[in-house]
């Protein structure tokens, strides 16, 4: 009896075991297909969002494709086509804010960019004088009449700006061209001249140039900061320097350019009498190193005296006493309205763009006048670039210790 009872628990035991194995094989069968089936649920999602992402790739790609396809076109237009267009642009302006087309056309892509500027350079052999690139800044005005200018007076900060006149009006600003600080450097005063108002620096891109005076503020030095030509050579002096011995870029010049000076003299009537002033200046020349071959002939054949090395020499005009009113006087033709010391027109006693190299004294190349409380009237002509110009009226302020 106690046999047969312990072969049935045997028994019972054996069975139960084998169930709960099956049901945890069971189980176990179940756990795994569900997790196959999450896994195959995932997979297909992360398919699917793979899909999303590569076909938004793909219309992506076909945007970009269609962005560069029509700027390829634009790019891969004829060079004769291209040329015609722009060289039809520029000469159908002259006079801003129409030239601003002008720009727009150099600045669709580098193709367009360099058809535009040889266009410029090729107008310019003909007709000199139109602002268009920043380097038009120190290419010579127009020789006919004279390019009307704005310079506006900041006495707060020292800054000056330089505007192109686009109406007779004196209160409109017109187009921004130039800047200028003036700053104190020991004895000496110093005006810098960028293209940037905001950033009027030597060690700006926007540098352009400064202006440097004496003690006494009667003597005063034109620096440029690129070669005029190229055989310049830059300035070995201390006051030349554009930034300190350690050079912060390769790509910025450690020197500046002589080109001009300008010298007050001594007056015996002190602020009474008008003051007398004599300018020597080299240049302006061409861009040499943008100019092609064919280019460069023509501008020599046609403007030979860009090419010479020569100097241009300025003395003011003599003003004439006039008894009525009781002062010196000059005749503006109404583009200055206020008497001031500051006024002065320049003509030229040598001057190498002219035959034989001697000036017509008749002819006003630079004349800079007072309308307003901080503004001043600026109009210059050929062989005065607007640089040049800009730095000469600069030097119109300020005291003049042995002159008045």
């Amino acid at each position: 009896m106690s046999l047969r009872r312990s072969f049935l628990s045997r028994r019972i035991i054996h069975r139960s075991f084998t169930l709960s194995s099956k049901s945890y094989k069971e189980s176990e069968i179940q756990s795994v297909s569900s997790i196959c089936v999450n896994d195959d649920v995932d997979i297909h999602s992360k398919e699917g969002k793979k899909g999303e992402i590569q076909e938004r790739n793909r219309e992506g790609g076909r945007s970009d494709v269609v962005l560069s396809a029509q700027s390829d076109s634009w790019a891969e237009m004829l060079p004769e086509l291209l040329a015609e267009i722009i060289e039809r642009v520029e000469a159908s302006e002259d006079k801003w804010p129409q030239r601003q087309n002008v720009v727009a056309c150099g600045c669709v892509c580098k193709r367009w960019r360099d058809a535009t500027r040889e266009a410029v350079q090729k107008a310019s052999l003909q007709q000199s004088g139109k602002i268009t690139l920043p380097s038009s800044l120190k290419k010579p005005g127009p020789r006919d009449s004279p390019l009307q200018c704005l310079i506006k007076r900041d006495k707060k900060s020292g800054i000056f700006y330089l505007y192109l006149a686009l109406s007779p009006s004196f209160t409109d600003k017109g187009k921004f061209l130039l800047a200028a600080r003036r700053y104190r450097s020991g004895a000496h005063t110093e005006y810098i001249i960028s293209l940037d108002a905001d950033d009027l620096s030597q060690g700006s891109k926007a540098y352009v140039g400064k202006l440097r005076s004496d003690f006494l503020g009667t003597n005063f030095t034109i620096y440029d900061s690129q070669p005029p030509h190229s055989k310049a050579k830059p300035s070995s002096s201390r006051a030349g320097r554009r930034v300190a011995s350690t050079q912060i870029s390769p790509q910025v010049p450690s020197g500046n350019f002589e080109v001009g000076n300008v010298s007050y003299k001594f007056n015996l009537l002190k602020s009474r009498g008008p003051r007398r002033m004599v300018c020597s200046l080299t240049g302006p020349f061409p861009d040499e190193t943008s100019l092609d071959a064919k280019s460069k002939e023509d501008l020599k054949l046609k403007r030979p005296e860009f090419f010479d090395p020569g100097y241009t020499v300025l003395k003011n005009k003599a003003p004439r006493w006039h008894e009525h009113l009781e002062c010196w006087c000059l005749n503006f033709h109404g583009r200055v309205t206020v008497a001031s010391v500051k006024n002065f027109q320049l003509v030229a006693t040598v001057d190498q763009s002219q035959p034989g190299g001697k000036g017509d004294e008749e002819t006003v190349l630079l004349q800079f006048g007072k309308v307003g409380d901080d503004t001043f009237t600026m109009d210059y002509r050929q062989p005065l670039s607007a640089f040049q110009a800009f730095a000469i009226c600069l030097t119109s302020f300020g005291t003049k210790l042995a002159c008045e």
